[in-house]
């Protein structure tokens, strides 16, 4: 486990004697301090963290990394800048303890590629525009099934959250997945040089991050800094259905295996077909072998997602038996709930959260049932840059499959905009700011035979249209 003695080492390049304290993981929220954690304050316009340096040892941090004077001026400081032997001492070493480093972040990335290069564990990177967090919850399953396999959680996947998710890093473990998120030229080739992956694995290229990075190709430049990063005895796990990644083989100097749709793949699949609710079932071909597949996934796009965690489960040394496991344990779906209710209508209750990438595969679900479909769709809250294109994204593919389109709150009526742009008739189309004033509205129109997809983040509280409308049946 990381030890004080490893952060002063990482830090200063001096290890202290008497400091083999055990710090268990970090993090920069003090209300998700664990038990003898390190607290990292991040300064900020809106939150800066040395205000909650106090509520973090209050919840049992150890130690805190801080850049400039504290609120409470009780806590004892060790500025790292000042001379080794002030550290020496036991007492100067007893937490609660402050270390101040003249800058938060980049201190915490440099503890992270310390023990990074400490631990012998074999890193995936995972990077595109769409289905990184499913890529990596499927590839996490598969080589869980013969190895201890960490996963950054949530959307920790930028200059923050990717470090701290190594620093939970302990010797048990054997390989870590890592989503790699993109916003800025230079931030993925950066988290490749703290993570140091063997694997990378390349969804696909859109358009998503276009408002920051100016166009597809500086997207494509950006994403493809995985694939240079890697080794030449790693792996580049390719789409070879996106003409985008396929340019990426020529790259990397690290071996290519491509996956997709086509026959010339590696890894291939063929005769898929969608079964609702029930998953999905499909061919997979590899070095003239065939499988027959059936899978919990949803949703037919999902194909592709179990051709890449099963290319990395190949490559990984699995056996077909070990990845169809994995692939079969389903923690990578929708958290989605299908409700009938005794007029016939079908709900499907997807209102744990949203974001673009979740709320396409829900509209994909959809679109494979039959009957009069219906999206009810809130706003997808902390989206940052993002949030103007990630609604449209949705919009787009909402006129396509929705026969009527609901939309709820301000950042719905993007949603909204962009299905009247992409064809859908207005009439078809209904708009509402709070998800109260929906009830009445779906109460009146439901009928036999529809089809409700009901999708948003969990602050616009879209649960309470799927309570509503099973309470009036009850």
């Amino acid at each position: 486990m990381l030890t004080l003695a490893d952060v002063f080492e990482a830090l200063t390049s001096h290890r202290p004697p008497h400091a083999d304290i055990v710090i268990p993981e970090a993090a920069i929220d003090s209300r998700q301090v664990i038990p003898g954690g390190l607290f990292v304050a991040i300064p900020g316009e809106r939150t800066d963290g040395h205000a909650y340096v106090a509520d973090a040892f209050r919840r049992g941090a150890s130690f805190a990394l801080i850049e400039h004077d504290l609120p409470d001026t009780s806590f004892r400081i060790l500025d790292l800048s000042s001379p080794a032997e002030s550290w020496e001492t036991d007492e100067a070493l007893t937490p609660p303890l402050c270390l101040r480093v003249p800058n938060t972040v980049l201190a915490l990335q440099q503890i992270a590629r310390f023990w990074r290069r400490k631990l012998d564990v074999r890193v995936i990177g995972i990077t595109g525009s769409v289905g990184k967090s499913t890529t990596k919850e499927a590839i996490a399953d598969v080589l869980g099934v013969r190895y201890r396999t960490l996963k950054n959680p949530g959307n920790y996947n930028n200059e923050i959250g990717l470090p701290l998710t190594l620093l939970r890093l302990g010797p048990g473990y054997e390989r870590a997945v890592l989503e790699m998120g993109f916003y800025v030229p230079g931030e993925i080739a950066m988290l490749c040089e703290i993570a140091q992956p063997s694997i990378g694995v390349i969804t696909n290229i859109g358009t998503v991050h276009a408002e920051r990075a100016g166009s597809q190709e500086a997207i494509f430049r950006g994403k493809s800094e995985l694939v240079q990063a890697l080794p030449a005895d790693g792996f580049a796990i390719l789409n070879l259905d996106d003409s985008w990644v396929r340019k990426m083989a020529e790259l990397t100097k690290a071996q290519v295996f491509f996956y997709g749709l086509n026959p010339q793949a590696d890894l291939w699949a063929d005769q898929i077909e969608g079964l609702g609710l029930e998953g999905i079932r499909f061919r997979l071909h590899y070095r003239g072998e065939t499988l027959h597949v059936r899978l919990p996934m949803i949703g037919q796009h999902s194909v592709h997602t179990a051709l890449r965690a099963a290319a990395v489960g190949l490559v990984e040394g699995l056996d077909w038996s070990e990845i169809i496991e994995g692939l079969r344990m389903g923690q990578m779906q929708l958290r989605l709930t299908a409700i009938r209710l005794p007029n016939g209508a079908l709900i499907l209750d997807d209102t744990y959260n949203a974001s673009p990438e979740s709320t396409l595969a829900a509209l994909n679900l959809l679109a494979e049932l039959e009957g009069r479909r219906i999206a009810v769709l809130g706003d997808m809250l902390e989206l940052g840059p993002y949030e103007k294109q990630g609604h449209e994204m949705v919009g787009m593919r909402a006129a396509q499959v929705a026969d009527l389109l609901v939309t709820v709150g301000p950042r719905g009526r993007l949603i909204a905009a962009a299905a009247r742009r992409a064809g859908l008739s207005p009439k078809r189309i209904a708009e509402f700011e709070r998800s109260l004033e929906v009830i009445p509205y779906l109460r009146r129109i439901l009928q036999q035979g529809d089809v409700v997809l009901v999708k948003g983040s969990h602050g616009m509280r879209m649960d309470t249209i799927v309570a509503a409308l099973e309470a009036d049946h009850e």
